[in-house]
């Protein structure tokens, strides 16, 4: 059971590892960084709940499923507890830190589904969830940090275009993988290798925004 759960856990930790490293001007306080990853991990259950719930309500029906009852009450609860908890924190101050709490709310998150499957159908398969799955979970973390952050900073009309990214594109991308894992058959690895890697590409240039945004960085420092 312990190999289990440190296999569950080791994909996750060292994400946010990679992620909370990255940021080199001001990093936030590791205590609140581990709370925003606890608390994606507690979400686990309600989510599953709320998604039986609409299961039963509606049915199993084909992208509805991928976009709506997984991709988006997951987001929709991530983004809830983050803007509660870390968009109203007063050390969020630069761009870069909403991408590092909405990250570590979504590995937690990653971190407890992929102990659960472990569990259930054993650790055979604990690499490939750590390269799908939970770095999915760390790129829409990324999405959702980004537009959060440009929400928080922004001013004027931008910010509710920002606002509705930071929903919309977590939910695309989130879903967009889901249905390929789903309904694709055998030929899912096809279209998840490239989808992944355009995920960490986009992912990757909006954490190199951020810290080309943030007040700290030298450029910035020096034009004040």
């Amino acid at each position: 059971m312990l190999a289990l759960i440190a296999s569950g856990l080791a994909p996750g930790l060292a994400l946010l590892s990679y992620f909370y490293l990255r940021d080199s001007y001001r990093p936030e306080p590791l205590r609140h960084v581990f709370k925003m990853f606890v608390v994606g991990a507690m979400l686990v259950f309600p989510t599953m709940a709320l998604q039986h719930a609409v299961r039963e309500g509606i049915g199993n029906i084909f992208i509805f499923d991928s976009y709506i009852t997984i991709a988006l009450t997951e987001e929709a609860l991530k983004l809830f507890f983050l803007y509660h908890l870390a968009f109203k924190y007063p050390g969020f101050k630069e761009p870069y830190d909403g991408i590092v709490y909405a990250v570590s709310v979504g590995l937690g998150f990653a971190s407890a589904e992929n102990i659960l499957y472990l569990i259930i159908n054993g650790i055979e398969l604990a690499w490939l969830r750590a390269v799908i799955p939970v770095s999915g979970h760390a790129l829409f973390g990324v999405f959702m940090g980004f537009y959060l952050s440009k929400f928080r900073f922004g001013k004027g009309n931008k910010r509710r275009k920002s606002l509705f990214l930071t929903v919309a594109i977590p939910v695309a991308a989130h879903g967009s993988l889901d249905f390929i894992l789903l309904y694709t058959d055998l030929l899912w690895m096809w279209f998840t290798i490239p989808f992944m890697l355009l995920l960490w590409v986009a992912g990757l240039n909006r954490v190199k925004v951020a810290h080309e945004r943030s007040p700290y960085a030298p450029t910035n420092t020096l034009s004040h």
